[in-house]
């Protein structure tokens, strides 16, 4: 009887005060949080259970203030399918998401320098093919049959306060290659070189900002030096284009 008092007695959302309703609950290291709370954090976020209220209410400050970087994205360049990787090359950020609507999801939006890493894994499963014995039991086909199923994965590692990477599956539906005698050789199937295209495109997009992110780091790091401006003989500091600031001729 003490379990059934303890499961059906009141909790409340230890980050909006609300009471929380039957099966609502989402059990924090210290307290609980409700359904309506817990649907306001990173899609990407996994480790609720080692949380603290304290942590959450900052998470939900930092999503919170998310929506204006949401509200100010622009794509200029979008790779996948129903989840995309989207870019704002010219402000230097990203987002993974397969919403629609942005403003509703509210996708993370990280910047190229975040980005730490990048993988792709193909995952492979094999079966093989029985058929109908004499006595109706299954046997193997002679030589053995098998259908492959091939799935695409991207991790893109990241630092973020509240995950470490973002990791989703690129082809909504295995790509199949079916009675196949012996070993596959994948290449051959259209689609499978679609998705292996696809991956290794998304995966050369997301290093390559992350390296001129670095590069940008580096040059912002590096102590600028006076230069004589062929031009109009001033001295001065070229600006991000290796440009004179007085008569804007190009130094470098």
């Amino acid at each position: 009887m003490a379990l059934f008092g303890k499961l059906f007695e009141r909790k409340v959302c230890g980050i909006c005060g609300e009471e929380i309703k039957l099966l609502g609950n989402r059990k924090l290291e210290d307290g609980n949080m409700c359904k309506t709370c817990s649907e306001k954090l990173s899609p990407w976020f996994d480790d609720r259970r080692n949380s603290t209220v304290a942590q959450i209410k900052e998470q939900i400050d930092y999503r919170e203030e998310n929506k204006e970087k949401v509200a100010a994205f622009r794509t200029t360049r979008s790779l996948g399918e129903s989840m995309k990787i989207l870019l704002d090359e010219d402000a230097g950020r990203f987002m993974v998401t397969s919403a629609r609507d942005l403003q509703k999801v509210n996708p993370d939006v990280l910047e190229f320098s975040d980005v730490t890493g990048c993988l792709v894994e193909i995952e492979e499963d094999k079966t093989e093919l029985m058929k109908e014995g004499k006595d109706g039991e299954e046997i193997s086909y002679k030589p053995p049959r098998y259908t492959y199923d091939y799935r695409f994965h991207i991790t893109i590692q990241v630092r973020n306060p509240y995950f470490d990477e973002i990791s989703f599956q690129i082809n909504d539906s295995s790509v199949e290659l079916e009675n196949v005698i012996g070993v596959a050789n994948p290449a051959r199937s259209a689609e499978y070189r679609k998705y292996k295209q696809m991956s290794e495109e998304m995966k050369d997009a997301i290093l390559q900002v992350r390296k001129q992110a670095r590069e940008e780091e580096i040059a912002a790091a590096t102590p600028k030096k006076l230069v004589s401006c062929p031009y109009c003989g001033a001295q001065t500091i070229p600006d991000e284009k290796g440009c004179c600031e007085y008569c804007r001729g190009l130094i470098n």
